[in-house]
């Protein structure tokens, strides 16, 4: 310890000596840092940042992507307002559409469906043997009889439920979308995408039908439409902060300087994560909110601590040191826990999260020094002016019931009370908690409200069509040119059987399906034989015409399951009943591996967050516990920090269940950034509670002056943060209100946490009385010396 305060008292002599220098250096990188903001910063979004790219089922997705086509597919449902499709009005803005939607950028424009796209067809056997054609018929002129051939073509189809509505009062135009353009290798851009079909929605809304589009790309364009409102909500957050500030401090300077400190460091996040070739992405975007306000939680503590001194009579530079000098090592460790608690998030394999974690990282590394540093070096010049000293001065006398009574919290009375209600909260909590879901536990795009236009969008879908926006895709691997053998088939018929039976699956769909239907015609539509024929030949003629199918070489068949929902009960009742039909049936002719489609890439990630979700708390908790001990010393202190921190963990997973708030993308990070930034509060309190035990103050006595000296500031700073985050509770993105709503509860327990429990546990483990005892042992050795001399 004694080497830790040498080289806290050599950075002290280093910054307050070069004072001058040091505020030069802060403008010189904060100016570059701005520009290189300015004119580097981007904002993206991926698809593959989404998904878990190591997973095995997002592998075996993109090693097939050729034959299932990904998940990344937009529909777009054009529906008339008047009357059903067949009109040459409705056929006529249905063309227009499928044209336009032709040439987007990054459109797999050969996978392209639509009624006016050439693969889709109708097939039916008559006398003379097959017949078909594309289902809009050659002969086509808008006429009366052309629309009555086109309903007849579309019943023929089998795409009734699919390509077109049950009611016949809309259809759809599907867009397979490639992740990198073929012909540039550039990545897909999502925002212009989304704009371009807000443009599409306007201008054929005009023409009398009306639009529905769902996505992953969709999703993603809407999200960026919810950016601008992020943007408001930091702006609210600063004038909220620099109210509240005012109101703690009565000093402008008190306001103003940790306000800009702060916007400082997030300034040099923005230009470090720049430097370093990162953008922002649109969970990430949401750090610099986290940034500003761990800024302003760790700059009050500074500017409460000058404050304190000023009232002691210290003039401005001496308050500024002692400051900085009582502050350097609780701050440090403080921050450091935030960073590293926030780094343990890079074990789990989604790249949006990684980014997260390094762009949350980088912000408090530059707090380190923007509120470590610039901060007391600025206060040393402005100080604290006079009226705020004479209110401390006024505070500190008149508040002495308000702290008096907060300290009874280390009553021996009252200890056993607050272990008692702890206890009460971990088994409410674990009991709740056995409730909590991974993954979404509502229909629709999750990051979305259920009133939002995407999800009304992806409500008419699912209300109007018999397969829904669900897609769930097995991959059943064979040798070359082996797909179409009865082994296969038979296996894949069976499988679909087994799935079709499960509730949450609506339907399966394959090539065995087609097959049979072949079969069938070929037999004069006899119902007895739509089954799989044991005939090769029989086999290879009925799958023949199709392509679409199976793979190029006949190596694999994608098995497409419609449920209901990509719940996460739905989900992992699929994937359970696939691996147990996979390891009956997997041999060396056939394979059945998981997964594609967009339920098959969310039990992906759901599976990843399942697994990373214990141990994720696991090193974010010994990283912050080892931090502790090495800090105090004492695995007492570190009970009496790391406690609180853990009934919050548990008190918020009970939450999470109660409020139906799955762990998922957006949610799994808060759990650590809760803890990383919670555990600020009891560094700050247990650093000043151990200074006055060792001066030998009984228990309550040295609690009471911890709650008169950096009490408020606490207090304060809890506050501070949960109103900073509680104003996304109102944003128009899901996905940010729950955020919103769990990081409050967070900030404002792991406060509670620290000021009420934090003491009790200290009365039971750290034994105040034996700091009495020594205190006394050296007066006595000190009396005792002073009479020999």
């Amino acid at each position: 310890m004694k080497r830790t305060n040498s080289v806290g008292l050599t950075s002290e002599r280093m910054i307050f000596h070069n004072r001058i220098k040091v505020c030069v250096f802060f403008v010189l990188v904060t100016l570059f840092l701005t520009w290189k903001m300015v004119t580097g910063l981007r904002v993206d979004a991926s698809f593959e940042k989404m998904v878990p790219m190591q997973h095995p089922y997002i592998q075996n997705m993109f090693k097939h992507r050729d034959g299932t086509g990904g998940g990344n597919t937009v529909r777009i449902a054009v529906a008339a307002r008047e009357g059903d499709i067949f009109s040459a009005d409705y056929m006529d803005i249905l063309r227009q559409i499928n044209d336009e939607v032709f040439y987007l950028e990054g459109v797999d424009r050969p996978k392209l469906k639509s009624l006016w796209s050439p693969n889709v067809r109708w097939i039916e056997v008559t006398e003379e043997g097959f017949s078909g054609g594309s289902v809009i018929p050659q002969s086509y002129g808008g006429s009366q009889a052309s629309l009555d051939e086109l309903r007849t073509n579309i019943l023929r189809s089998g795409q009734v439920g699919q390509l077109v509505a049950n009611d016949f009062r809309s259809s759809i135009v599907s867009l397979p979308l490639f992740e990198t353009n073929p012909e540039t290798g550039e990545r897909l851009d999502y925002k212009t995408l989304s704009e371009q079909l807000e443009q599409l929605r306007s201008k054929y809304m005009e023409l009398g039908v009306n639009i529905h589009i769902v996505g992953t790309a969709k999703i993603f364009g809407d999200l960026f439409e919810g950016v601008q409102s992020i943007v408001l909500f930091f702006m609210f957050a600063i004038v909220i902060t620099a109210l509240l500030l005012f109101l703690y401090s009565r000093c402008l300077r008190s306001t103003f300087i940790p306000l800009i400190t702060s916007l400082v460091a997030v300034v040099w996040q923005m230009g470090l994560l720049t430097t370093f070739g990162f953008g922002l992405d649109l969970y990430s975007l949401l750090v610099p909110f986290l940034v500003f306000a761990i800024a302003v939680s760790h700059g009050v503590q500074i500017i409460n601590s000058i404050g304190v001194e000023a009232a002691a009579g210290a003039d401005k530079p001496t308050a500024a040191r002692r400051a900085f000098r009582s502050l350097y090592i609780p701050g440090m460790v403080a921050l450091a826990s935030d960073a590293i608690g926030f780094l343990t998030l890079l074990i789990i394999e989604i790249q949006v999260i990684q980014d997260l974690a390094l762009a949350a990282s980088i912000g408090v590394a530059a707090i380190i020094m923007t509120n470590l540093v610039l901060l007391p070096v600025l206060m040393s010049y402005a100080g604290t002016g006079s009226k705020s000293i004479h209110r401390l001065r006024e505070r500190q006398h008149n508040e002495g019931g308000v702290w008096n009574l907060l300290s009874n919290f280390a009553h021996p009375g009252v200890v056993p009370v607050s272990v008692i209600i702890a206890l009460l909260g971990f088994g409410w909590g674990l009991y709740q908690a056995e409730d909590l879901k991974i993954g979404d536990l509502d229909p629709g795009a999750p990051e979305f409200h259920p009133g939002s236009r995407y999800n009304q969008d992806n409500l008419f879908l699912t209300s109007n069509y018999s397969t829904s926006a669900d897609l769930f895709v097995v991959m059943v691997e064979t040798g070359v040119e082996q797909c179409s053998t009865y082994p296969v088939m038979e296996a894949i018929d069976r499988y679909m059987w087994r799935m079709e039976n499960l509730p949450g699956v609506q339907q399966a769909l394959s090539m065995v399906t087609a097959s049979k239907q072949v079969v069938k015609g070929l037999n004069e539509g006899s119902l007895k034989w739509q089954t799989l024929s044991r005939n090769p030949y029989v086999l290879n003629s009925s799958v023949s015409s199709l392509r679409g199918l199976y793979n190029s070489d006949c190596s694999m068949v994608p098995v497409i399951l419609y449920l209901d929902d990509h719940k996460a009960d739905t989900l992992s009742g699929v994937v359970a009943e696939t691996k147990a039909f996979a390891d009956e049936n997997n041999n060396e002719h056939v394979q059945f591996v998981l997964a594609s489609g967009n339920s098959g890439i969310e039990a992906a990630t759901n599976e990843v967050i399942s697994q990373a979700q214990n141990q994720m708390l696991m090193w974010v908790y010994l990283v912050v516990s080892i931090l502790c001990l090495l800090t105090f010393r004492s695995m007492r202190a570190v009970f009496c920090i790391v406690i609180p921190l853990g009934l919050t963990s548990v008190l918020c997973q009970g939450l999470m269940s109660f409020l139906g708030i799955g762990v998922k993308v957006a949610t799994l990070p808060v759990i650590a950034l809760g803890v990383g930034i919670g555990v600020d509060y009891g560094i700050y309190i247990y650093s000043r509670l151990e200074r006055f035990l060792k001066q030998g103050l009984p228990l309550q006595e040295a609690y009471h002056k911890t709650l008169q000296t950096t009490g408020k500031a606490v207090t304060f700073t809890g506050i501070t943060l949960a109103i900073g985050v509680g104003t996304w509770i109102f944003s128009p993105l899901k996905f940010q209100a729950d955020m919103g709503i769990l990081l409050t509860f967070m900030f404002i327990w792991n406060m509670i946490g620290a000021i009420w429990l934090l003491p009790a546990l200290a009365r039971f483990l750290l034994k105040p009385e034996r700091y009495v005892k020594k205190t006394e042992a050296s007066d006595r050795e000190s009396k005792l010396a002073g009479s020999a001399i």
